[in-house]
């Protein structure tokens, strides 16, 4: 773990002395600091904690003097985890119900996400009461209702790793329930505050022997008051909360894809044809382009720049550069891809080679080759035609999250396709070494080079480029260029475009191969990100409806807004 993220265990214990030797035995392996938050307990738990505090010495007791709830108890935990230096304290409770053996994966979500809450989301066992199922259920409920959103999969789930300052900025800046209410609570509040929540799913079981602390009465009159506060605490919060539902990052935005519209298109392209498909398009599009706000926001603003750049370079602007028809075209390309995965494109019919572009790719040679693409155009068309018609297996490294609808639709409509998807967000020396042995066949291996990773690297650090693209320095990813270099293979720019009623696939040598040397790392690798953005923009101008970046090209994602 980083010098900068240091956790411990947190334990509010209420009269839960005889449990308590088993759970710290199971927390032992991880050998973490922990802070035992005596909450008033009766005279048997409290001489085991002080016997268990001298058995141990990287356990720190904390005593309060009077029984003042589990929020209490956190509350003053965290305070104590603060004074120590602890940057994330991991709430275990004391009964022993918790799947303690989770928490490394716990702390590795932590870690990638300092700022944000990791909560389990419970998977229970017949031990827990329906009583206290149905009950949940009606929290979540709720819950989604006081952030207008889905994202707090389970508030009440007492194993969680806690943000300590930003969780101790919310308890400064509110009066929190003190009670069972204190886990909901607290939840929402840090999402409201900008502090989002990660669930990782674990095991939750009651002990037959367990002692409850749950009061029917008054923990539910407690629950109720806390939610009757927090839904008008919703109410003036509204805009703000409607506004950061579309202020994401573009992989996590849906785009303007729908599973249920392209399931419909494709059925209509089925069932009627083209000319009935192409009909129908207009209103569903049309439908799109209302009420995705930031993407139309973004093609508005791509549009500018295009008109801009073009009149200063005294070119004509192409017809209907509107974002109405900026969608219509993203709309055609998306079911054009599956429409070239079924096998219904052809070449010379509906595909076609710029002049160059056979002698670029050197399609008869059996080397394999990195393929550096971008979000302009119909690359992964092209992609289908050259493994469907030639025989050629392309590979393409893509956001898992991101591709997870287009292949879930090809699974349905084209499952002979079989693409071959890899992961980047996983990418490691195992793929690397994967991606090798793939070139030594001779297989193609395909990458984007024009959109940055989802997060940034540890310390907060954004591993990209920055680099003159349509008139404003613009970021770009390192990770292609780095992995080009690492591969050692000829490197071709691609780039398929709609021109002239077909689709014109432009290539050109980019590096052969790419070199980053020690010494110059840093300007040669300047110098690669440079030349791509480039003929990106040359392309671009050329046809600019069919520049799929459906968000604000030019800012790294946490300028605006805070995840």
């Amino acid at each position: 773990m980083s010098l900068t993220f240091r956790p411990c265990i947190l334990i509010p214990c209420y009269n839960h002395g005889a449990m308590m030797a088993n759970v710290l035995a199971r927390l032992a392996p991880f050998q973490l600091p922990i802070i035992v938050v005596d909450d008033g307990s009766d005279a048997d738990t409290r001489q085991t904690l002080d016997q268990l505090a001298n058995e141990h010495a990287h356990l720190t007791l904390v005593r309060l003097t009077h029984n003042s709830g589990k929020g209490g108890a956190v509350i003053r935990g965290l305070k104590v985890c603060a004074g120590a230096g602890f940057t994330h304290a991991v709430q275990v409770d004391a009964d022993g119900q918790h799947a303690i053996e989770d928490i490394p994966q716990l702390l590795a979500l932590a870690e990638r996400h300092p700022q944000a809450l990791i909560s389990g989301q419970p998977v229970y066992d017949d031990s827990i009461p329906r009583s206290r199922r149905y009950g949940r259920w009606v929290t979540h409920v709720w819950v989604w209702i006081e952030t207008l959103s889905l994202q707090l999969k389970d508030s009440m789930c007492g194993f969680r790793v806690y943000p300590v300052a930003p969780t101790l900025q919310v308890i400064n800046s509110a009066s929190l329930g003190k009670r069972m209410d204190f886990d909901t609570e607290v939840m929402v509040r840090l999402y409201w505050q900008g502090n989002p929540s990660y669930f990782l799913p674990t095991r939750v079981t009651y002990p037959r022997d367990g002692i409850s602390h749950f009061d029917a009465l008054k923990d539910n009159l407690l629950i109720s008051w806390m939610h009757t506060r927090l839904f008008f605490g919703m109410l003036p919060r509204i805009p703000s909360l409607l506004f950061r539902r579309r202020s994401r990052h573009w992989a996590q935005q849906e785009e303007v894809k729908g599973l249920w519209g392209m399931r419909l298109m494709l059925r209509v392209w089925q069932l009627l044809g083209r000319r009935a498909f192409n009909l129908l398009l207009w209103p569903v599009i049309g439908v799109y382009w209302l009420t995705a706000t930031t993407a139309r926001q973004a093609s508005r603003q791509w549009i500018t720049r295009v008109s801009e750049t073009l009149e200063q370079r005294h070119q004509p602007k192409p017809a209907r550069l509107n974002s109405f028809f900026h969608f219509m075209r993203f709309g055609n390309a998306m079911l054009h891809k599956v429409a070239s995965w079924r096998g219904e494109l052809k070449w010379d019919r509906d595909v076609v080679l710029a002049p160059g572009a056979r002698e670029a790719l050197a399609i008869d040679a059996p080397a394999g080759k990195l393929l550096l693409a971008s979000h302009l155009g119909d690359v992964e068309a092209c992609r289908a035609l050259a493994q469907l018609e030639a025989g050629q297996v392309i590979n393409a490294l893509v956001f898992s999250d991101n591709a997870r609808r287009f292949k879930q639709i090809m699974d349905e409509m084209a499952p002979q396709a079989g693409l071959n998807l890899i992961p980047v967000n996983n990418f490691g020396p195992e793929t690397a070494i994967d991606l090798v042995e793939k070139l030594d066949r001779g297989e193609w291996v395909a990458i984007v080079g024009d959109r940055i990773a989802v997060t940034p690297q540890r310390g907060g650090d954004w591993r990209v480029t920055w680099s003159p693209f349509m008139g404003q320095p613009a970021p770009f990813p390192q990770g292609p260029f780095i992995l080009a270099s690492i591969l050692a293979c000829p490197v071709v720019l691609i780039f398929a475009l709609r021109q002239h009623g077909k689709l014109t696939v432009h290539c050109e040598p980019f590096a052969n191969p790419l070199t980053l040397p020690r010494g110059e790392r840093q300007q040669a690798l300047q110098e690669a990100v440079d030349r791509y953005a480039q003929r990106l923009e040359h392309y671009a101008l050329q046809a600019p409806l069919d520049w799929f970046n459906f968000f604000d090209f030019w800012r790294l994602p946490d300028a605006k807004e805070k995840e």
